[in-house]
């Protein structure tokens, strides 16, 4: 009688530990992501190439990540995350030292593309949702969803402007070099991980990979789903990398697109817990309508006002408060449908999705502009895109499998 208090006490406090720990994980490699965008311009001037091509090289990144990201939730599932995200955190450093090493265009394809992105898969986002979304209950699971999310906002609040000055002091090569000691913290966040061990028991399945991947392929619901995380991957990464060279053009300074990223990500903070917490409370698919519907405004709005400081100032806080709500109310819906049991392949293939939109964007923002020297098309395509995304969530079947119904 004595001792089950204790138990439950230590449970949660292993818990905690291990929410911790992934969520430090996931604002060192959310935040380092978000940095890449300012090496575009220093990189394409000092070695004398087009946009195209580190914009391909980042475009690559994003899909290789996509493309890694089932796998290595697959890998997670049987073995254990702790030992995906150590195995990546040591690719990450690994990339980032040989992309500084980077002269010609096929190096920094290979480094900043193919290697980079298979390791950013091992310890981003959907690893670290599967992570949380294990450890807490389902009805605060919508929460600390927002709550990874947000706390993805507090490395990029950190890193970006560090990557910045860094850049600015001491060029690209030192500030990459900067971002391998950063990231190599990843190694030991995960061991820690690995020696607690799970703060939370989840319920037993005797479902398999294989049927569980069937039950997803004839869900409806779960195809949308894929479908509309498409346009937050391409509105997201094409703003974040191209952002700051687009602000150059425009003759605004480097300072003010660093700055302009530091304010998406304050209040993306605020907008990931927000929609996350709403979550708890509303259907989310409504909530991921509203979200991309008044994406689709912010950039109207803003590509068809005059730029200045406060405009720039304006449309970073708005759009942050979009940016990442998408994550813990697509994560929440495909855990609702499905359990948690393989929530890391199953919202790794969804994010899949998201890196082929993230690659069409970075891509397309670069082949655009280096065909018309402008980027207006695609803030047109990316509008166009928000507004299908809000047909295509309005459809959702959300309700959970009849395996699930049949456990109640």
């Amino acid at each position: 009688m004595t001792q089950q208090p204790q138990s439950t006490a230590d449970q949660t406090r292993r818990a905690y530990v291990i929410i911790g720990c992934a969520l430090a994980i996931v604002a060192i490699a959310a935040g380092i992501q978000q940095s890449f965008g300012l090496f575009v311009r220093p990189i394409s001037q000092e070695l004398g190439w087009g946009r195209e091509v580190l914009s391909l090289s980042l475009a690559t990144q994003a899909l290789m990540i996509g493309l890694a990201t089932p796998l290595m939730g697959a890998a997670a599932d049987k073995w254990g995350a702790a030992r995906v995200m150590m195995a990546g955190g040591s690719l990450y450093v690994i990339g980032l030292i040989l992309m500084s090493l980077s002269a010609l265009p096929v190096t920094m394809f290979v480094t900043a593309g193919l290697l980079i992105g298979i390791a950013a898969a091992s310890c981003g986002m959907p690893m670290i949702l599967s992570v949380v979304g294990r450890n807490v209950s389902a009805e605060k699971r919508s929460m600390w969803l927002g709550t990874v999310t947000a706390c993805s906002t507090l490395g990029q609040l950190l890193i970006v402007p560090f990557s910045q000055q860094v850049i600015g002091r001491f060029g690209w090569i030192s500030a990459l070099i900067a971002l391998a000691f950063v990231v190599a913290l990843i190694i030991p966040l995960a061991l820690t991980v690995m020696r607690i061990g799970s703060g939370r028991a989840e319920a037993p399945s005797t479902q398999k990979l294989g049927e569980a991947l069937l039950e997803a392929r004839s869900n409806s619901g779960y195809i949308m789903l894929i479908v509309g995380f498409f346009v937050c991957g391409f509105q997201v990464r094409f703003i974040a990398v191209h952002l700051p060279a687009y602000l150059g053009d425009l003759n605004l300074t480097a300072e003010l697109a660093a700055t302009a990223l530091v304010v998406i990500a304050v209040f993306n903070g605020m907008g990931s817990w927000g929609f996350g917490y709403l979550g708890g409370h509303f259907r989310k698919k409504y909530l991921l309508c509203w979200l991309y519907g008044l994406r689709s405004v912010a950039l109207y709005v803003f590509i068809t006002t005059p730029a200045s400081p406060a405009s720039v100032m304006i449309f970073s806080a708005v759009i942050g408060l979009l940016w990442l709500g998408t994550v813990p109310l697509t994560s929440g819906i495909v855990a609702q449908i499905f359990g948690t049991r393989y929530m890391a392949t199953l919202f790794g293939i969804v994010f899949l999705s998201h890196q082929l939109g993230s690659f069409s964007g970075v891509w397309l923002g670069g082949r655009v502009f280096d065909s018309t020297g402008s980027y207006q098309s695609v803030w047109w395509i990316s509008i166009a895109l928000g507004l299908v995304a809000v047909a295509v969530h309005a459809g959702i079947k959300d309700s959970p499998v009849a395996r699930l119904q049949a456990a109640q």
